[in-house]
């Protein structure tokens, strides 16, 4: 066999070599494409969900899907679940075709706006004790009745008010601690350290200088409403000469 077969053999050799190489690769690239494009299950926005509004809110009335994604294109932290964060709201406005990922939400009160149920309202905050506000059992998206005990000058003294039969909560802010002083009928004077939290109500106009007048007034407390809970409006006030009748 000549030399010049020989380089011709070993040539041919490398080519087809080189063939089996570049079609190894080739096929590699197919494949890591292929699973980069598998489709993964991630909750995705179909409308806008606005600041302050729950996860599970957002599922229940459609805002949330199911949609596949190329698993290349999945966010970090995307979910396929509002199990875990149901009660968690959102941080700021999620925009319609967005993946829902877990930093978007987070606890009520953290959210970068309010949510308006009517944008047309006013969002209006004040302080309330601990009793006043259901032992703290009132959080955003709850409603609440809202009543007011005033002093009077007339013979019954002070009396209590339904002031609304029912206001939505839009947020609940920090608690700080004031301290109040009672003095008695001898004259001893006794501090106490009472909490006190911000709620901001979602109200008209009207209604909101009315709270505002009440609370500068009078004594307010909240009622927190269920589904079914029944507030008539306008009522009687109730008196310490009522109480008993």
């Amino acid at each position: 066999m000549g030399r010049r077969t020989i380089l011709l053999i070993v040539a041919a050799l490398i080519a087809v070599l080189g063939s089996a190489m570049v079609f190894i690769y080739v096929k590699g690239a197919d494949n890591r494409a292929i699973q980069g494009q598998a489709p993964v299950k991630v909750l995705k926005a179909t409308a806008a969900i606005e600041p302050g509004e729950t996860a599970k809110d957002a599922m229940a009335s459609g805002k949330l899907k199911l949609e596949d994604v190329p698993q290349a294109q999945v966010l970090v932290g995307a979910m396929n679940s509002v199990a875990n964060i149901g009660s968690s709201v959102a941080l700021s406005t999620i925009y319609p075709g967005e993946q829902i990922i877990s930093t978007k939400f987070g606890s009520p009160g953290d959210q970068s706006s309010l949510t308006m149920p009517n944008p047309k309202e006013l969002a209006v905050s004040m302080s309330l004790s601990d009793t006043g506000r259901v032992a703290g059992f009132v959080s955003p998206g709850n409603d609440v009745a809202v009543f007011a005990t005033c002093d009077e000058t007339d013979s019954e003294g002070s009396k209590t008010y339904t002031l609304f039969s029912k206001v939505p909560v839009i947020a609940v802010g920090a608690t700080t601690i004031t301290n109040t002083t009672v003095t008695d009928q001898s004259g001893t004077s006794t501090t106490e350290q009472l909490p006190k939290t911000l709620f901001t109500l979602s109200l008209n106009q009207e209604d909101a200088q009315k709270l505002i007048q009440a609370a500068s007034s009078c004594e307010l407390a909240y009622g927190l409403l269920s589904k079914t809970s029944q507030v008539k409006t306008p009522l009687p006030p109730a008196s310490l000469q009522s109480l008993f009748r």
